[in-house]
């Protein structure tokens, strides 16, 4: 079974940073919409975050992917496959996004979301304060599949490196500043991003050959 997440949606104001991002997905933790469960899902994180955007998404996954909540076995290779997903699609152009559905069934208890905004707001507001709109032509057709590219490498390889505590760090890393750069528009940190996937590679060289 699987499910699209390009149908009209509710989004609010876009979003434009991190603590934007963080605002909304905080909100989402205040209000479940299943009361009874009492859990989040990634469904409904996103139905705040904004369906339509790649950076928004981007920025989402690379979050989950170095958050505690990948200590949860199968977790690390959740956010991945889901970072796979997102990438190839802005890699080929599609202009709505779609996810399946298992991996946005995936719930979590709004406390712990909400305990790891609130960890993440102090970096969010000096991270925000250097963003800015710059080489903007990054972020744009053609060359942003040149960041779904990297991006997918920096998927792919997160796979191999789920085996060694901690590796997954450095590809989530470099997909938090591709997302990031995407979603403030901002080419300077895209740039950025490209480090952390080639060091993450040649850490996952070893296992591959």
């Amino acid at each position: 079974m699987s499910a699209a997440i390009d149908a009209p949606s509710t989004d609010g104001p876009k979003v434009e940073n991190l603590s934007a991002l963080l605002d909304r997905i905080a909100a989402s933790a205040d209000d479940p919409e299943d009361a009874a469960d009492g859990r989040i899902s990634i469904r409904e994180i996103l139905g705040h975050v904004g369906r339509r955007s790649y950076g928004p998404l981007l920025l989402f996954i690379g979050l989950f992917s170095i958050s505690p909540a990948t200590i949860v076995p199968g977790m690390t290779w959740l956010s991945a496959g889901m970072t796979l997903v997102i990438a190839g699609q802005m890699a080929v152009g599609r202009k709505h996004v779609w996810l399946p559905r298992k991996a946005l069934d995936a719930a979590f208890e709004p406390g712990k979301v909400k305990g790891g905004v609130e960890k993440l707001r102090p970096w969010a507001r000096r991270i925000d304060s250097f963003l800015k709109p710059r080489l903007r032509a990054l972020a744009a057709p053609p060359l942003v599949i040149l960041v779904a590219l990297l991006c997918i490498l920096a998927a792919l390889i997160t796979f191999p490196l789920g085996f060694i505590p901690f590796a997954p760090l450095a590809p989530g890393i470099a997909i938090v500043l591709f997302g990031l750069g995407m979603t403030a528009h901002d080419g300077l940190l895209l740039l950025l991003g490209a480090a952390p996937a080639i060091a993450a590679f040649a850490l996952a060289l070893p296992l591959l050959t």
